[in-house]
């Protein structure tokens, strides 16, 4: 039966409540990935409802993202005592409260405010999220696991986004951020209703978890994300003008192929958990080399549709197994500290989502053409690879020196 590590046996679920509390932290995830994607959709719209510039009102983007930053290691420390699904009732509340706020705001401030408020549960639910869907699985299915719970954000690139950006375009943008609302509160009630009462870690605290900031490991591998994931974004932030600039597709044609950027992050996602379930490391290591190789394409083959098509494709499948791979590595090597390793990730990514938009900005402002984020994006993949090979030489070194003073 489905134990908490360190607590008491959770109550026999059968198939079917298993599958709904499955369901229950997809949903979340769902909810969590169309929030943070969809102000890119409505961003002139937004801009126009706050009576600022494009611009300015992107840096709402960047306020969920500095939420996630902040919120994600925050509430891995301070609630590490809490029950699981107490702290999933707690962290979808919260982003209940923060996409109402969002949608109620009527200026620039508290815009920007309710958006940094919305992004403080994102990397904590997946975090909880993750652990519960571990503890939930039977032996040697954890990364299929995860990858279930990871699969919210794809879905929502696929369906979410899309279907979130048409309804603020026709009813008004804050009609998304309301939309977003109501898929918070089902995943509350199906939390409550579906997921088992499992409690936090035995003997954890927040000196536990604070802790494993000790460790070389868990700094190593949350780099590993911000630099080598931040590959992905710079190819991705400059998508849409690579494509009408260098291939010569229309603007609506644009996004088809982030349709297929979304469809391939889905089956890169389920793939990834039973790659994941076989070699942790191989997976990061194999990803991370794919990834460098799909961007070096992108940026090759901007010129054809089909081949540029085929190459985005690669990109995302491969990105999607490269975070999820981190986020299992990073639960290990936390040790005891679980939930601050799995949180960590998302704040990684979070700063891999500015490095790689910063650095791909920099190249085109540097007048190297619009295929160079794509290229920079290859060597950061690289960049991110190389630290994990110091991660594992550190590694074997310290597992070295154990055996010779045992």
């Amino acid at each position: 039966m489905p134990t908490s590590p360190g607590g008491p046996p959770s109550p026999l679920l059968t198939p079917r409540r298993t599958a709904a509390a499955m369901v229950a932290l997809v949903l979340g995830g769902f909810g969590i990935g169309t929030t943070e994607f969809v102000t890119m959709g409505l961003l002139p719209e937004i801009a126009e409802g706050i009576d600022v510039s494009i611009p300015a009102a992107g840096h709402t983007i960047s306020a969920y993202a500095l939420g996630v930053v902040v919120g994600a290691p925050t509430i891995a420390v301070l609630g590490t005592r809490v029950p699981r699904r107490a702290m999933l009732v707690a962290l979808m509340a919260l982003f209940v409260l923060g996409n109402a706020a969002s949608a109620l705001a009527g200026s620039y401030a508290l815009l920007s405010a309710a958006r940094f408020l919305a992004g403080i549960p994102h990397g904590a639910f997946f975090a909880v999220a993750s652990i519960v869907a571990v503890d939930l699985a039977a032996p040697g299915r954890g990364g299929r696991a995860v990858s279930q719970v990871m699969l919210g954000i794809p879905l929502a690139t696929v369906v979410g986004v899309p279907t979130a950006t048409w309804l603020g375009q026709q009813l008004g943008w804050r009609s998304a951020y309301w939309a977003v609302v109501v898929v918070g509160v089902a995943t509350v009630a199906l939390v409550l209703t579906a997921v088992p009462r499992l409690e936090a870690d035995e003997g954890a605290s927040a000196r536990t978890e604070l802790a494993a900031f000790r460790s070389a490991q868990l700094w190593l591998t949350l780099l590993v994300g911000a630099i080598g994931f931040g590959g992905m974004f710079s190819m991705y932030s400059y998508i849409s003008p690579m494509l009408r600039h260098e291939t010569g597709v229309a603007a609506s044609t644009v996004p088809v192929f982030l349709l297929v950027f979304g469809i391939a992050s889905v089956i890169g996602t389920i793939v990834g958990g039973r790659l994941v379930d076989r070699s942790v490391l191989r997976s990061v290591v194999g990803t991370a080399l794919s990834l460098a190789a799909s961007l070096v394409l992108v940026a090759l083959s901007a010129g054809s549709v089909v081949l540029v098509s085929a190459a985005v494709f690669l990109a995302s499948a491969s990105a999607s197994v490269f975070v999820l791979a981190l986020q299992l590595r990073l639960m290990s090597v936390a040790g005891p500290a679980r939930t601050l390793g799995a949180a960590g990730n998302h704040a990684a990514l979070n700063i891999a989502n500015a490095v790689g938009a910063w650095l791909g900005g920099a190249v085109i402002a540097a007048g190297w053409g619009w295929r160079a984020p794509s290229a920079v994006g290859s060597l950061l993949a690289l960049a991110g690879l190389a630290i994990l090979g110091l991660s594992v030489l550190l590694h074997r070194r310290d597992a070295r020196a154990e055996s010779l003073g045992a």
